[in-house]
């Protein structure tokens, strides 16, 4: 990087830096965000790279702390002290769950806007990008009307939450914002046509896995509201496949006790959503994987268990889609994720990898889609030890996006097979924002030019030393990095 770009970038962390202070001093935003947890999801399938854990990233106290609404105002943690609202140093305005006043919404404007001149400019870099040839069915066409999405992460997905006394307190134990209208609103003004909504079940059922009511119910809500703002929504089973869940694990010794678990699930997820239409959309499992083992997170050739593992993952997503579809009304017709081992592109091409077999209706129409997961390349993208730069001009930064899509492109896409990538994303690391857009830009426009769209995963995690996905402060209501959106967005067509 030449000299100027990096005096440009440490005067702009100088003036970031100032300002965190200064509100801290008057009392004016807090900075905390909680523990950081490494979540980790698979990056750089093509490299080798060892894969991490993949639950959450920053987190906050999950011991019965009282949460507000947000965009929110003041929280407390679990021993009574409070914490202010806005990391960026901008009194965030207070909201109600359902939506946002005016006037707080202007304030919020008033309030970002004073940050703006502080944050790193970044340039677009302007892209041309070979389209490829894309079977032109509806479910290709079905794919390109998602354009482009996000996940709502480390929130109904939080599942490490020892000592809640109340189960809706899961929402708020990582995020310490609990979900509202505005903020679905915020997602889709921004430009994200679809939201995933990553849900864990396993600590909201019973012994027979019937799922709590109101814990069902509040689910339902937030998936209303994003279908009611025209978004498209992906709802799974998330961090349920780990041993302390008791839930699912695909492996051969644990084999009835998953497929108990997954049909349970999706029964009832199924009965009641059989009447929400194709705006709403099943993932059967979220990177289900041997948790735990060597080989957790990647792929070594030959190697036994995982490719048991490998097997018992396509039993379970066959299971998967025969409950969905046998429950009727719009599911007999749904759009259906399966992922493969870890949810990585080398398991959706794994020789073992299948896809379920539709109904004889449906097995033409290629409604099954293949879910993956991939922050791409990891070392840029995921690792935190990693490299901070990427250049959409250089062949050593974009080489693994390609060559992952590629490969799907060729096995599935050509043939209609749809692809989704559910999770992708790059973190901040020491403020090198434009890097970042150059790899927003670069990852969705090769996504699109291979028939493929791509979900950014949003930890609403900003500052520390975890792992800083967060786009939309959700405190706030606002996005944060308006640049890395705006590439986002200028390629997503």
């Amino acid at each position: 990087m030449k000299k100027i770009e990096k005096q440009t970038k440490k005067i702009g962390r100088v003036f970031l830096t100032a300002l965190l202070c200064l509100s801290l001093i008057f009392g004016l935003a807090g900075c905390g965000n909680g523990a950081a947890e490494s979540k980790g999801t698979q990056g750089a399938e093509t490299s080798g790279s060892t894969q991490q854990d993949g639950s959450g990233s920053t987190q906050q106290d999950a011991s019965g702390s009282t949460q507000q609404d947000g965009f929110g105002s003041t929280q407390q943690d679990a021993s009574g002290s409070t914490e202010q609202q806005d990391a960026l140093g901008n009194a965030a305005q207070s909201g109600n769950e359902e939506t946002q006043s005016e006037s707080g919404t202007g304030g919020k404007d008033e309030q970002k806007s004073e940050t703006d001149s502080f944050l790193p400019q970044a340039v677009i870099p302007e892209l041309s990008i070979e389209k490829k040839a894309v079977p032109d069915t509806e479910s290709m066409k079905f794919v390109k009307n998602l354009k482009i999405g996000v996940s709502l992460g480390n929130t109904f997905d939080a599942y490490k939450d020892t000592g809640l006394t109340d189960e809706m307190n899961t929402e708020t134990a990582w995020v310490s914002v609990k979900t509202s209208k505005g903020i679905i609103q915020e997602f889709h003004k921004a430009g994200f046509e679809t939201i995933r909504i990553p849900v864990s079940w396993h600590n909201h059922v019973d012994k027979e896995y019937n799922i709590s009511e109101q814990w069902m119910a509040r689910v339902q809500k937030v998936v209303d509201w994003a279908i009611e703002d025209g978004m498209y929504v992906i709802l799974n089973i998330h961090h349920d496949n780990h041993p302390e869940a008791n839930c699912f694990y695909p492996d051969n010794a644990h084999k009835e006790q998953s497929e108990s678990y997954i049909k349970a699930i999706w029964s009832q997820l199924a009965e009641r959503y059989k009447d929400y239409d194709e705006h709403l959309i099943f993932e059967s499992m979220n990177e289900p994987r041997l948790v735990g083992h060597e080989y957790e997170w990647w792929i070594p050739s030959g190697n036994g268990d995982v490719k048991e593992s490998v097997l018992c993952i396509n039993e379970l997503n066959q299971l998967f889609v025969d409950t969905v579809r046998a429950s009727g009304g719009y599911n007999a017709t749904r759009y259906l994720m399966c992922p493969g081992y870890d949810a990585s592109a080398d398991g959706a091409l794994h020789s073992d990898y299948v896809l379920p077999k539709d109904t004889p209706d449906m097995e033409k129409a290629n409604r099954i889609i293949v879910s993956v997961h991939a922050y791409t390349p990891y070392d840029f993208a995921l690792n935190l030890s990693g490299t901070s730069y990427f250049s959409h001009e250089k062949v050593s930064s974009t080489r693994d996006i390609d060559s992952f899509m590629d490969k799907l492109y060729t096995r599935y896409v050509v043939k209609g097979i749809p692809v989704v990538i559910g999770e992708f994303g790059a973190l901040d690391k020491d403020n090198n924002l434009q890097e970042r857009v150059d790899f927003s830009a670069y990852y969705i426009a090769s996504a699109k030019a291979r028939g493929m769209t791509a979900l950014w995963w949003d930890n609403n995690s900003f500052s520390g030393n975890g792992e800083n996905f967060g786009l939309l402060y959700r405190t706030g209501g606002y996005i944060v990095y308006e640049d890395i959106v705006k590439a986002l967005m200028k390629y997503a067509e």
